[in-house]
């Protein structure tokens, strides 16, 4: 019962602490690690205790899928390039600057030192896309931070492995088979993963319950991510590149009310997951630390300059890689804004703890690893303070950049998409028209709705001050308020045991699409 209670007191935690983040514009992730580090602090606070398997089987599978489902095709294949090159050498460089740092200044041995610099060489997907999701970042930028963090865990995992085994076993080196175990690795998962997409288009496209829908879709990125560690590849690459791929054709495979209804579904278990995951990202380090001994109380100063040393690497990759890049491209002048916004950009999350937990806790001699602990503890808290620093300053330096995109421009570009798609409608009735496929009634009120529409758009376009309500808006607050009233009244039916509850909720699920038609006017 205790065990129920602490996950009970981690989801209202969570789900307090992520409304009140929403509401006063601060990054959630930021502030879920500052609470539950806060809790955690707090006179009897219950210890909380990760496992890998509550990280990396629960938690990492659905998190990963819905970020690589927002991943745009088109973006995607223009940024391959820097991308892949962030993935690779970036992540590389990141595990050996910080080997050799924690090396120089921190008790662990130089075999610890580079399991832990592979630890953190990689940007975490969740947090990565957590903090992005509410900056309004340019379609291109947003998408190259979101891809480097969703594919350098192939790099990053063949580096953890074989550091591991370097320490566990005192086994030397092989970049043979390092490229081979990379290749497996990354190439096995991208299989996998294709294959597991392929199938559930292959379902998905033959199924019409909602529920079978959902039950479908919830099941996928956990199909793809145990298949693939079941055949020892990547489970996170085979995760992301199913997300990619059913995420990239989603809207052709299902209706556009199972849409809503997995948009809904989706919606919710990400905002738990990512809620509680950050929370407990807080409320464990306290317990980790406790674990330490004498000899390691600088350990405060060893996180700081390796989260240090991780951002230094990480600007000193990217805005050489950046000039480069347009100086090809034949740009006279340097941008800098672009660069500043994606050196920053670079925080920890849940994958580098998730790899941290899954250390073996004795050598391959029976020896236990005592730097164990150390090692738990600077990666959490190089993750509490990237998600920290850079997460409460990373909106400012968007702003600062001046490349994050204005609500006016986003505004203006979704009333230009409105009112060209409400034209292109026109035009089909048009045809249909002179063709007398259907009866001129019925068409004329198609082109009525249509034409309300693409009037309204066209008002919003040229009128941005908007000083009066046009019609269309006094239209839609009077038809929320007989919205309202009809709901009044179905729920007087229903209390006076006139109709039954399968029609009320029938009728409210009627209302209830209708009210949200009118939010998307």
């Amino acid at each position: 019962m205790r065990s129920v209670g602490t996950v009970l007191f981690l989801v209202v935690l969570a789900t307090i602490v992520a409304t009140g983040a929403r509401r006063w514009r601060i990054p959630a992730p930021s502030l879920l690690v500052v609470a539950g580090l806060f809790v955690a602090l707090l006179p009897g606070a219950p210890e909380i205790h990760i496992t890998p398997e509550i990280i990396g089987l629960f938690v990492l599978p659905p998190l990963l899928y819905a970020s690589a489902e927002e991943l745009s095709w088109r973006e995607l294949r223009a940024v391959w390039k820097p991308v892949s090159v962030l993935a690779v050498g970036l992540v590389l460089a990141s595990a050996a600057a910080v080997g050799f740092v924690a090396s120089a200044l921190t008790p662990l041995s130089w075999q610890m030192a580079l399991v832990l610099g592979a630890v953190l060489a990689s940007t975490d997907p969740v947090a990565v896309t957590a903090l992005g999701r509410r900056l309004a970042l340019p379609p291109r930028v947003q998408v190259m931070v979101q891809a480097e963090s969703l594919f350098n865990d192939a790099t990053s995992l063949v580096l953890f492995r074989v550091a591991v085994s370097i320490a566990i076993a005192s086994s030397a080196v092989s970049w043979g088979s390092a490229g081979t175990e990379f290749a497996v690795l990354a190439g096995g998962g991208t299989l996998i993963g294709a294959a597991i997409a392929g199938v559930v288009m292959l379902i998905r496209r033959r199924i019409e319950d909602p529920v079978l829908e959902t039950v479908v879709a919830l099941v996928t990125p956990y199909a793809a991510y145990v298949l693939a560690e079941t055949a020892h590849t990547s489970g996170v690459t085979s995760v992301v590149v199913a997300g990619v791929l059913v995420g990239g054709s989603g809207d052709r495979l299902t209706s556009a009310r199972i849409r809503l209804q997995l948009h809904a579904v989706y919606g919710t278990v990400v905002f738990l997951l990512e809620s509680v995951v950050f929370s407990l990202i807080g409320l464990s380090l306290p317990g980790l630390i406790r674990e330490l001994g004498d000899e390691n109380r600088l350990w405060p100063v060893y996180a700081l300059a390796l989260a240090g040393t991780l951002i230094t690497v990480r600007i000193l990759w990217i805005f050489p890689l950046s000039a480069l890049l347009q100086w090809k491209n034949g740009k006279a002048k340097t941008n800098w804004r672009i660069p500043a916004v994606l050196s920053w950009a670079g925080t920890r999350g849940v994958m580098p703890l998730a790899a941290a937990l899954s250390i073996p806790i004795a050598a391959a001699d029976g020896s236990a690893l005592a730097q164990r602990p150390l090692v738990l503890v600077l990666t959490s808290s190089v993750v509490v303070v990237t998600l920290v620093v850079q997460g409460f300053t990373l909106a400012a330096v968007v702003r600062r950049s001046g490349i994050g995109l204005e609500p006016d421009h986003t505004e203006r570009e979704e009333i230009g998409a409105r009112l060209s798609l409400a034209e292109a409608g026109l035009r089909r009735l048009d045809e249909l028209s002179g063709l007398e496929a259907a009866p001129e009634a019925v068409l004329d009120r198609l082109r009525r709705a249509l034409q309300a529409r693409s009037d309204h758009a066209h008002d919003r376009l040229g009128d941005d001050e908007a000083p009066y309500e046009s019609a269309d808006q006094v239209y839609r607050h009077l038809r929320r308020d007989l919205i309202n009233v009809e709901a009044a009244e179905l729920r007087r039916l229903y209390d006076d045991h006139r109709i039954s509850d399968t029609t009320r909720r029938q009728l409210q699920r009627t209302l209830d699409l209708e009210e949200a038609r009118l939010s998307d006017l």
